[in-house]
């Protein structure tokens, strides 16, 4: 929920504000304990993260003793509680780790998978959003064990090629790889307006957002191609306006530039409310190295 939603709800609510210093020194913390097992790490965010322990450090036989291990390691060093999910992969892990939340440990054995994901509602897969499950409860299909009663060739007809991840997801398959140290797809800021403001009031917000993000592209090596423009309405319904210019932005004006004009792409009524803004940067690329000619044949 929103904060400024829960404050409508709760008006005497105390609000704590983030520390994102300190929880990025736990997160660092946390990864460390990870290192410890297994290399094969692959951050979600500050809070979540992969791992693959097929082989760990520590010899544990079983992905279960290695996350029996390393929850209690980081509630006696850092006095963090952790949840874990273990599964045969990263889709099961994920439902998994949901499933016990917020100090929980849940295992799904291979012989247990088809059986465990027959009555989850669709929305628990990856990939299906609101749009979609109201297009698969169109079809009838509210269950993942209805999804796995139709065929490939009928799930594509209906979604075409996510119709093939719907056959493989609804029967727990999932081939994609833990992998480490993923290149950053998109750099962002985004924040929640306190009251919800209408789109030509949401420039001052856009300028500081973008020199949070311009800042937080600095550290890369790689250079972004695409701007990004994020909004939420006063109803939720969630906008993205992008642009690709010739040459990518080559300071934080130009990122500014940018963003601002996204808004003229948005055409809803001048009256709409909106409740949060962000900028973002994507479309990363490795720049060209630059040689010296050379003065002699």
């Amino acid at each position: 929920m929103a904060a400024t939603h829960a404050e409508r709800l709760c008006p005497e609510a105390v609000f704590i504000p983030p520390d994102f210093t300190r929880y990025r020194a736990a997160s660092r913390a946390v990864r460390e304990i990870f290192l410890r097992h297994t290399d094969l790490i692959e951050p979600l965010s500050l809070d979540e993260a992969y791992l693959d322990v097929t082989e760990n450090k520590t010899g544990l036989a079983t992905a279960t003793k290695v996350a029996s291990t390393i929850r209690p390691q980081i509630r006696e060093e850092l006095k963090l509680t952790a949840s874990a999910g273990v599964a045969p992969n990263k889709f099961l892990a994920k439902i998994a780790s949901d499933w016990r939340k917020p100090n929980g440990l849940f295992v799904i054995q291979p012989a247990e998978v088809e059986e465990f994901l027959a009555p989850l509602p669709v929305g628990r897969i990856p990939g299906v959003g609101k749009v979609t499950e109201e297009k698969l409860a169109k079809l009838g299909l509210r269950l993942v064990g209805e999804i796995r009663a139709r065929t490939l060739e009928e799930l594509r007809t209906h979604f075409g090629r996510y119709g093939q991840r719907l056959y493989e997801l609804a029967r727990g398959i999932d081939e994609n790889q833990v992998v480490p140290n993923r290149p950053t797809q998109s750099i962002s800021a985004e924040d929640t307006f306190e009251q919800d403001v209408l789109l030509v009031e949401t420039e001052p917000m856009i300028r500081r957002l973008a020199e949070k993000t311009w800042e937080a592209s600095r550290k890369e090596s790689r250079i972004a191609r695409t701007v990004v423009l994020k909004l939420k309405t006063a109803e939720f319904q969630l906008l993205t306006r992008s642009q690709t210019p010739p040459s990518p932005p080559a300071s934080c004006e130009e990122l500014t530039r940018i963003a601002l004009s996204l808004r003229s792409k948005v055409s809803l009524n001048p009256r709409q409310r909106f409740r949060l803004v962000g900028v973002g940067l994507s479309n990363f690329h490795v720049p060209e190295e630059i040689t010296e000619p050379s003065l002699f044949p």
